[in-house]
């Protein structure tokens, strides 16, 4: 998972090669009112806030700032600069945009992994470690929060950073030419303005009063002197624009469905920072384009690619019993982490008349033999996710058991429902047969939904599958044109729920409510949540929500994976404690929470190279990792 403070659209499952192949959201004591700058001219307007117009705040004079000098840094001094690490994707991105049509696919997280917050978790601890900002401060209004900007912190063109582009990050986000109603949404209804105290000093306020401030007020900033005044061009403008950022890499080189390479920049500003230094090791980043996971592993095999996800227990139990990896040649690496789940499973679309009977969802979950593929297929490896908001803390309901596999109780449904066995075995109904198509990606997950269909159909249910392009199958989902999909959503560090569940989501396109439900009483509820400003509140109404939730029988969850499995050439190397707690890929190149963690040591790659071709072997490397298992 790639957290970030400020809680984003929730994002298809990331799948890059290296990452498992398909596995793994104050003014109360102020002497008086502040004026305040709010989100600038709107969009369409002649100009934006210029010198002349800037107008500044008063910072109140009760301010407690904080930073962290205290927490340990989660980076290696060993690490070494240098070389090109190659990695691969299934499918080009439909556009470089983060926001607006066809923007929230996976790739999207490797262009907002470039693009710095205010301010992060520590992937060990959890508490706020400083990334734009310096210093923090939170206000006694329990609405708003402080920051002293990094006077060093600049975009990819040079261009400093400042309050201003916090500010614009407002009306850009509010700005219909952008056609993304979430965002939209959000920063309305959520965050109600930017104070401008001078051009490092901000403070970001929000609607009400919430707990766990720090996790939605340490946006990202928006460059306004690249964007400009937006109309209605922008999504066409935009769409394969390399827009400036303020990480570590940035694009500087593709090819359409052939390949996107990331290049790190020389001189970038927050390389000394605490909790930046000594990562982010590589010069070049690329992502070529190899549609079949199949091929990836040839590719890996042939040095084409440095690293490959051997979470699927074919490749770590059967396929990595070649001479590469019993010579030494490639490692291997069984690291367990402790973190929230990807809600992975078969979601299903409830404007699709068969589903539009809640006894029939019932059906379908008891028609699917998860745990039979656990066993047969995943080899024991994985594990039965019980809901879609596991592993939360206390912010999830351990008490919500999955539906299991049960003829007898799926025979129940469907008779009260009205249906009847048809001659082919399959229930039918008014000449309806229960007969779904269940959309999927990835050939490796063909198996397990082989399985599936196979006792699916002993249990009178038929499922017809339908493998697609990774971007194809996707842009299914958000045109609401599926009938089962198969797949994860990303995760926050706490739930998130109007995105998937409100029906202010369901019925349209472009929105990740793909299940259209649209429930007037989980509604009600999700409205609460998002409203409550008390933790404990907030808690209670989660777990009433996911009940409400696992009611629907819209999800049917399948997997979860507490861990990440990978071979990798001999020649990366990682920090001698492997990862984080919060770690989902050793190999992610990005993540400002948990990426950039590893190098290549260029001697030792010339070594092996040297090695293969005179057939020297070397000591087999076989690592597991359990210092964050949780049993």
């Amino acid at each position: 998972m790639k957290f970030k403070i400020m809680i984003f659209t929730l994002t298809l499952l990331f799948c890059f090669c290296l990452t498992g192949c398909g596995d793994n959201d104050i003014q109360k004591n102020q002497q008086k009112e502040q004026p305040r700058l709010k989100s600038g001219p709107k969009s369409g307007s002649k100009s934006i806030v210029t010198q002349e117009e800037k107008n500044y705040a008063v910072l109140p004079d009760n301010i407690k700032w904080l930073t962290n000098e205290f927490d340990l840094v989660f980076s290696s001094p060993k690490a070494l600069r240098g070389g090109i690490f190659h990695s691969a994707i299934t499918s080009f991105p439909m556009t470089f945009r983060v926001v607006g049509p066809d923007s929230n696919g996976s790739f999207r997280s490797a262009i907002l992994d470039n693009q710095l917050s205010l301010i992060n978790i520590h992937p060990n601890t959890g508490d706020i470690i400083p990334e734009l900002a310096t210093h923090w401060a939170f206000g006694d209004d329990k609405k708003t929060m402080y920051f002293k900007l990094s006077k060093d912190a600049r975009w990819s063109d040079g261009q400093p950073v400042t309050a201003w582009d916090f500010v614009y990050t407002l009306e850009f986000m509010r700005s219909e030419h952008i056609i993304a109603p979430w965002y939209n949404d959000y920063y309305t209804k959520e965050i109600e303005v930017v104070i401008v105290y001078d051009d490092y000093t901000i403070g970001v306020k929000s609607t009400k009063a919430v707990p766990d401030l720090h996790l939605k007020l340490g946006i990202s900033p928006t460059p306004k002197h690249y964007f400009g005044i937006l109309d209605e061009t922008f999504v066409q403008k935009y769409n394969w624009k390399i827009v400036p950022n303020t990480g570590a890499y940035q694009i500087n080189d593709f090819k359409k469905g052939k390949f996107i390479k990331f290049k790190r920049k020389k001189d970038w500003w927050a390389k000394d920072n605490k909790f930046l230094k000594n990562r982010f090791n590589i010069d070049i980043v690329v992502f070529d384009v190899i549609r079949d996971v199949n091929l990836q592993w040839e590719y890996f095999k042939k040095r084409k690619l440095d690293a490959f996800g051997l979470t699927m227990p074919k490749y770590w139990h059967e396929k990595s019993g070649i001479s590469l990896f019993q010579e030494g040649y490639i490692n291997k690496i069984w690291f367990f982490n402790d973190q929230e789940r990807s809600a992975q499973g078969m979601w299903l679309n409830q404007d699709k008349q068969i589903f539009k009977d809640r006894r029939l969802c019932y059906a379908f979950a008891h028609a699917m033999n998860i745990e039979k593929v656990i066993n047969n297929v995943l080899r024991g490896d994985y594990f039965r996710l019980a809901q879609a908001f596991f592993g939360y803390g206390q912010y999830s309901d351990y008490t919500i058991k999955p539906r299991t596999y049960d003829i007898a109780k799926v025979q129940d449904l469907m008779i009260s429902g009205g249906w009847t066995r048809g001659s082919d075995g399959i229930w039918q109904k008014k000449g309806t047969r229960f007969s779904v198509k269940v959309t999927y990606s990835y050939e490796e997950h063909t198996p397990r939904l082989v399985v599936l269909k196979e006792d699916a159909l002993k249990a009178g249910v038929e499922l017809l599958l339908e493998r697609l392009d990774f971007t194809a199958m996707f842009k299914k989902f958000l045109e609401k044109k599926h009938d089962v999909a198969w797949m994860g959503w990303s995760t926050n560090i706490r739930p998130s729920y109007w995105q998937g569940w409100h029906s202010d989501n369901a019925h349209k396109p472009q929105t990740n409510n793909i299940t259209n439900t649209d429930d007037p009483e989980l509604d009600k509820l999700i409205n609460q949540y998002r409203a409550s400003l008390d933790e404990k509140e907030r808690i209670k109404l989660s777990l009433k929500i996911q009940h409400s939730i696992h009611e629907t029988g819209a999800f049917v969850p399948t997997f979860m994976v507490p861990y990440v499995r990978l071979g990798y050439w001999r020649w990366l190397e990682l920090p001698d404690f492997h990862g984080t707690r919060r770690s989902d890929s050793l190999f992610d190149p990005f993540s400002s929470t948990t990426g950039g963690l590893f190098w290549i040591n260029a001697k030792k790659k010339e070594n092996t190279l040297a090695a293969l071709k005179k057939g020297k072997v070397f000591q087999p490397v076989v690592i597991v990792d359990e210092r964050f298992k949780v049993e």
